[in-house]
């Protein structure tokens, strides 16, 4: 592949490159690249949006460049300030360590782990806080640090900004230091703190690396970045279903920017296909990779006959209640609602069916009885009322 093909693939869909001109040198030098992202791990899960920038990521060790994985065990514990109004919960060590693991399980069903050099951030801050901290905070000034929107918005709202917090672009930049980065990735809000390893690598005698930035993936709502805590997120360990029907909740419109974004595939073609085929395609296309290529396969097979085709799903979840319940009780317990208030807006809303009839009542089963109730488009279950 030529200079000029490799660039524009690693560039797509990326928001910031500073600077293309250090990219092509470096890429044109015949030497091999290190390639760093560093992921926190804060939670248990990963979602698309963080498969995002591993998707580029793997992109750098197929044309001979190895992917740097930093697990952030250290700086986890600190909390990434970026994009935030309001300081992150503080994690222990414990939690850190088992979030590291399912982290590092779901980022190699993207990353080759044989291409992929593992490092983790504790290795070089412990020793960075002893011995070179004060030294560092000598070359840095406040106003620099606090130059940054999101913190100039805390202080502005008097929302607590901690010292840890400042100090954790700091942090991050002599992540870059300690593995000798050539090129960093990240989400466009960690656009400071990729400039900040560029500062620090050129006081610490090193070439500075190239800081790329991705687009943050929109979820599901079609407003809010994707994130765990705005509900609107689609798991790298949903279930294979289930991650499929979410993928088909997506709009035409943002189904692009998934494409392009989550995929190699050419997005002028997607863009003249047909929109549902086109939507089913990338559903499969995410299962496969996350769960297998036969996987996809199924999901894609149990999507058409249940909702092409309207046949009912042949391995339905049994639950039994007891008489005397509502529908809305038996939807939340169910978990096809995460409460009563939000089952009776689905109701009332006519996302609710029974032996397919739609039921706009809350009313009690106060007698035994079996049916399949339905809830939104993608949920069914076999429920069985039993005597009280």
């Amino acid at each position: 592949m030529d200079l000029n093909a490799q660039i524009a693939l690693l560039k797509r869909g990326c928001v910031s490159l500073v600077s293309e001109a250090e990219l092509a040198q470096k890429l044109s030098s015949g030497r091999t690249l290190r390639v760093k992202l560093g992921v926190d791990p804060t939670s248990a899960d990963l979602h698309l949006g963080h498969a995002v920038v591993l998707t580029r990521l793997r992109r750098f060790p197929d044309l001979g460049h190895p992917a740097v994985l930093i697990i952030g065990d250290f700086t986890a514990q600190v909390g990434d300030p970026s994009g935030r109004d309001s300081t992150r919960p503080t994690l222990t060590a414990s939690e850190v360590a088992a979030n590291a693991k399912t982290y590092q399980d779901q980022a190699f069903k993207i990353l080759d782990p044989k291409k992929t050099e593992l490092r983790f951030n504790s290795e070089w801050l412990t020793p960075f806080m002893r011995e070179r901290l004060l030294e560092t905070l000598k070359r840095h000034t406040v106003q620099q640090l606090l130059s940054r929107e999101d913190f100039k918005s805390r202080l502005a709202d008097n929302s607590p900004l901690t010292l840890l917090e400042i100090l954790y672009p700091l942090l991050q930049g002599y992540d870059s230091v300690a593995v000798k980065a050539d090129i960093e990735l990240g989400g466009n809000d960690q656009l400071t703190n990729l400039l900040m390893g560029r500062k620090m690598q050129v006081d610490a005698g090193q070439e500075a690396q190239v800081a790329l930035t991705e687009a943050l993936l929109i979820g599901l709502d079609g407003v809010k970045k994707m994130s765990k805590s705005y509900g609107n997120a689609i798991a790298l360990n949903d279930p294979p279903n289930e991650m499929f029907g979410k993928v088909m909740k997506v709009s035409d419109e943002l189904m692009l920017t998934y494409y392009e974004l989550l995929t190699d595939a050419d997005v002028a073609s997607v863009r003249a296909g047909h929109p549902m085929k086109m939507k089913k395609e990338l559903a499969r296309t995410l299962v496969a990779r996350f769960h297998g290529e036969s996987v996809g396969a199924d999901a894609l097979a149990y999507f058409e006959n249940t909702f092409s085709k309207k046949e009912l799903p042949t391995d339905l979840r049994v639950v039994v209640m007891p008489a005397g319940l509502t529908l809305s009780e038996i939807i939340a317990r169910s978990a096809g609602a995460k409460s009563r208030g939000e089952a009776r807006r689905l109701i009332s809303q006519g996302g609710v069916k029974i032996d397919g009839v739609k039921v706009l009542a809350d009313d009690a089963f106060r007698e035994p009885a079996a049916f399949v109730l339905q809830m939104g488009k993608h949920q069914f279950v076999k429920i069985e009322v039993t005597a009280s």
